[in-house]
């Protein structure tokens, strides 16, 4: 399925874009950080399990265990955003 992944603060300048359509085969947000991770540099660094990353689904804050489908909009961010 097509998803939109949003990139944010210092995750955004360590992806080097803000963001990207993607294909996926996830059900789930904890699923597509995996996958995410294990396509390589830059996502492995940026995503890395144990980093304190925010998930929003559809622009509202989720639980790794939130379900995705076509279309939604995903964004990783770091705990603590400036303006």
């Amino acid at each position: 399925m097509k998803i939109i992944i949003k990139y944010f603060a210092s995750i955004r300048e360590s992806m080097g874009r803000g963001e990207e359509l993607y294909e996926t085969s996830a059900n789930d947000l904890q699923a597509l950080r995996l996958e995410l991770i294990a396509i390589g540099s830059p996502y492995s660094e940026s995503l890395a399990i144990g980093k304190a990353i925010r998930v929003a689904l559809n622009q509202e804050l989720v639980g790794a265990s939130a379900l995705i489908k076509t279309n939604d909009e995903i964004a990783f961010f770091p705990p603590v955003t400036g303006g």
